[in-house]
């Protein structure tokens, strides 16, 4: 019955859950997900008149906040899980590919939520998850590519502040705005941290609890604080 359950889920939503109700599911734990997402599907129904442009279905959990989603693009099958945050207020805006997931409690901010100037931005690709409590500071531009894996409370910072004028405090000296690109097939483990202008290249991981503060070769593995290459995952 539950694979029945799973048939129907996937008819409605145009998303595969043949194969995610196997044994060990009973046919009321299914029901209780149809039901969620129905209120998820409704929640969702209302935000994309308000998006910049959508392609599909988008699911919206309890609590979600997303401002400005006039700034917000996203694909088929979006999924904003619960309490996550969205600013989406940006010059280059957020955009999200087909099948992006937001973590819960996960925080996206461009711009800061009391004036000031503008962010640049965020790109997802197709396939890709930001983790519950993750924090995408991108003020300035950071992209991530197709189905990179993000665990809960992963950092990313595309800015710095300004300090080398010790005659000022530092909070009156500003930012420098930089970027982060994360390419392609990447794994960022739990509470890993990507700071400024750092690329890191497609097919990597970042072990978790690193911190990253220099380009990532393609199919490295890198862990520690600062991050180090530890292996290759594919030979020269």
């Amino acid at each position: 019955m539950a694979t029945n359950l799973g048939g129907l889920l996937s008819k409605i939503t145009k998303m595969d859950f043949s194969d995610r109700f196997g044994p060990g599911w009973d046919r009321a734990s299914v029901f209780w997900v149809l039901v969620r997402m129905v209120a998820c599907w409704c929640r969702g129904y209302w935000l994309k008149w308000q998006m910049k442009s959508v392609k599909g279905m988008v699911l919206i959990g309890t609590g979600v906040t997303i401002r400005q989603a006039g700034y917000l693009s996203a694909g088929r099958n979006f999924v904003a899980q619960d309490r996550c945050e969205i600013n989406c207020l940006s010059t280059k805006g957020i955009v999200f590919g087909d099948k992006v997931t937001v973590g819960s409690y996960a925080i996206i901010r461009p711009t800061n939520l009391y004036g000031g100037e503008p962010g640049l931005g965020l790109k997802v690709g197709d396939n890709s998850s930001i983790g519950p409590y993750a924090y995408i500071g991108c003020s300035g531009y950071i992209e991530i590519g197709n189905n990179v894996m993000m665990s809960p409370r992963v950092s990313i910072y595309s800015e710095n502040h300004v300090f080398e004028d010790v005659t000022q405090p530092m909070i009156k000296q500003g930012v420098r705005r930089s970027f982060v690109k994360i390419e392609d097939d990447c794994w960022i483990a739990s509470n890993a941290v990507i700071l400024a202008g750092v690329t890191i290249g497609k097919g990597s991981v970042v072990a978790a609890g690193s911190i990253v503060t220099k380009d990532v070769p393609p199919y490295s593995v890198v862990g520690g604080n600062p991050a180090k290459i530890i292996k290759t995952r594919k030979e020269p």
